[in-house]
């Protein structure tokens, strides 16, 4: 597909021949006549490269440019200026212009510089990605717990991740299916860009057009032709959240790209190859779905190759002394505090409490309490009022009784030997017990002697 191109400048002679020249090359092209015109051009289309005068009625290109950092910022802007401007295209270039051409203009030049803006544009926009995923890569990390749920989650995710399968998260929300998918993504076969799209973020009559992109004519206002998601998201992973919210007139085109391996553009008669790996995510059941007529039946069997459920934290709740040991730890880094962790009392109310949010809520607590709190130990006075400013009630801590009494007794004991510096006489006389007892309990509990 042609990339879009933005030609803003109140010289009529100016607009309307780098128009033409840049149209000879097979570049899509706007022109805009002013600068109110062309703020107006960025708000309803995607451009690929923004050519700008520096001075316009309406808005200067400034203004331009500041409007395509917000709506448009993987684009291209050129500034076009006089001499006598060079200083303020200096300072273009400072707020975020990829270059600067000084009039009059020469054509070869403009398209020499276009040509490298376009060659470039993909490389710099995976390259963000790219960056994006390096962010993110501790978030693999969250993958917290020894419990048999998460066990099975892990062993899942070990012999599917090399393959390139589609997978369907399942779970409650907050039980961290995108960190599931992103483990999936960057110990598998695809070594491309991790795209995520909410699919119940975006309104439905734009959906179809983010997914897939459209052709210039498609609908009113698609004045040049988009790339889709999934295009963009090619030789990588896109991941679609809350699955089962997809309109039901979009999930026979779903269907079409993972059998096919093409999407079709929205007005377009010809099919676009993609080579995308699938990973589907959903907080309802879309089994029940299917009963309703909500979901279709095949699109549920294709996407249901490899299903990983989450379980809640209810679930697993001998896996909360290490979610709590984790998120202390990510929230040292983020806030720049030095927290050692949670004291007993707190480590009591977390087993305790049934995280109906699941590991999204307790993170929430933390980070909370962290933020409020001053000290080097969280205590209860510093959660929230929804949580530990009341009596601890007796809550279900699930069904593992045993399980969730050793996992405290373990965070316990640990807790307490940090503050003695290790010295096992006196975590014992805090713990109230004999010296031997403490070493049969580090022992059962499988806790380091050292």
């Amino acid at each position: 597909m042609p990339d879009a191109i933005l030609v803003a400048d109140d010289e009529v002679g100016v607009r309307e021949s780098l128009g033409e020249v840049l149209r000879d090359e097979g570049y899509e092209v706007v022109v805009a006549a002013d600068g109110a015109a062309a703020l107006q051009a960025l708000d309803t289309h995607d451009f690929a490269v923004v050519l700008t005068d520096l001075r316009m009625p309406g808005a200067d290109g400034l203004a331009v440019l500041r409007r395509t950092r917000e709506t448009s910022p993987q684009a291209i802007v050129l500034i076009m200026t006089a001499h006598a401007t060079v200083e303020t295209a200096v300072e273009a270039l400072r707020r975020g212009a990829t270059d600067y051409i000084l009039k009059p203009i020469l054509f070869d030049g403009v398209l020499a510089k276009v040509a490298h803006a376009i060659e470039h544009r993909t490389v710099v926009w995976e390259a963000q990605m790219l960056r994006r995923e390096v962010e993110q890569c501790l978030h693999v990390d969250e993958l917290v717990g020894d419990s048999p749920a998460m066990r099975e989650v892990t062993t899942l995710i070990e012999k599917v991740a090399p393959t390139t399968a589609t997978v369907l998260l399942t779970g409650e929300s907050g039980t961290g299916k995108e960190v599931v998918a992103r483990a999936i993504h960057q110990h598998g076969a695809t070594t491309r860009i991790f795209l995520p799209v909410n699919c119940a973020a975006i309104p439905e009559p734009l959906l179809e057009s983010q997914l897939f992109g459209h052709v210039r004519g498609a609908f009113t206002g698609a004045v040049g032709n988009q790339e889709g998601l999934f295009s963009r998201a090619s030789g990588g992973t896109i991941f679609l959240d809350e699955i089962g919210d997809l309109p039901l007139g979009l999930q026979s085109k779903l269907l079409r790209a993972i059998e096919t391996k093409e999407i079709l553009p929205v007005g377009s008669v010809h099919p676009r190859a993609v080579d995308v790996r699938i990973i589907a995510a959903t907080n309802q059941h879309l089994e029940d779905l299917v009963d309703a007529g909500r979901f279709r039946p095949d699109l549920f069997y294709r996407l249901n190759v490899v299903e990983i459920r989450l379980p809640p934290v209810r679930e697993r709740h001998g896996d909360i002394p290490a979610l709590v040991d984790f998120l202390v730890r990510r929230h040292n880094h983020d806030l720049h505090r030095r927290y050692r962790g949670v004291d007993s009392a707190s480590l009591k109310i977390f087993m305790a409490h049934p995280w109906k949010g699941n590991v999204r809520e307790l993170d929430n607590v933390i980070e909370h309490a962290m933020i409020v709190g001053d000290g080097e130990w969280i205590t209860p006075v510093d959660f929230p009022r929804s949580l530990g400013r009341q009596e601890v009630e007796a809550t279900d801590a699930g069904e593992d009784l045993r399980g969730v009494l050793r996992a405290y007794e373990r965070v316990h004991i640990e807790t307490i030997l940090r503050r003695c510096q290790r010295d096992k006489r006196a975590a014992a006389e805090r713990l109230g017990l004999s010296l031997s007892s403490l070493y049969r309990k580090m022992n059962e509990l499988d806790l380091p002697l050292d």
